[in-house]
């Protein structure tokens, strides 16, 4: 679901930026081992996590903050487009998981610049596929995101129904919006909010 970036910390500069362009100035051409001993981002992964409330992009739902795999995510990939690396306008707060399946490459949708309506979610599969009236430019665009991501694989789809039999056996929709906002969009948009929904029952 669409993501609104958000302002800049406080010290961003001071603990990012600033020493990062002085390493490219120096390393215009870093290698990865380069960026492994220059990962200033690392110091503002708190920030970048409280800015966003602690939901991953990419799966749109809360990671624990003391538990969780928090990443800085470079939709830019840093490999290609060193200059970006320390920029937080470059910067998602995803999963380590999800980071990890996005690694380099580019035909990923980015959640700053998604239409509302792009993803839609199956159920009671749990699935991800492209929303209606998408052209086949941007069904393309949704298929290579699902793929890449491996937004319907097995652990995705558990993490969906783990936040999804919370809210059957009575958490209340708020919870839902709170933890896994792109579910209770869908739930709400599909009118399946109803905990007597004959296809709950296999949930439960």
């Amino acid at each position: 679901m669409p993501v609104q970036e958000q302002p800049v910390p406080d010290l961003f500069f001071e603990k990012v930026q600033a020493p990062g362009e002085i390493f490219l100035a120096q390393n215009p051409l870093p290698s990865g081992k380069d960026f492994s001993k220059h990962a200033y981002w690392r110091a503002i992964i708190p920030d970048l996590y409280d800015a966003y409330r602690g939901i991953c992009a990419y799966s749109c739902h809360w990671t624990p903050y003391d538990t969780g795999w928090k990443t800085v995510e470079h939709f830019k990939p840093k490999s290609k487009y060193p200059q970006d690396a320390y920029r937080w306008d470059n910067y998602r707060f995803v999963c380590g998981i999800l980071n990890g399946c996005k690694g380099n490459h580019e035909d990923v949708l980015d959640p700053f610049t998604l239409k509302e309506g792009t993803f839609e979610m199956d159920f009671p599969s749990l699935q991800l596929r492209p929303g209606e009236s998408l052209s086949a430019a941007e069904i393309k665009r949704v298929k290579s995101t699902i793929k890449w991501l491996k937004l319907n694989s097995d652990t995705c789809i558990r993490g969906r129904k783990h936040w999804l039999l919370a809210y059957l056996k009575g958490y209340p929709v708020e919870y839902l919006e709170e933890n896994a906002p792109f579910l209770a969009l869908e739930l709400k948009r599909q009118k399946l909010v109803s905990r007597e929904a004959e296809m709950w029952r296999e949930f439960i």
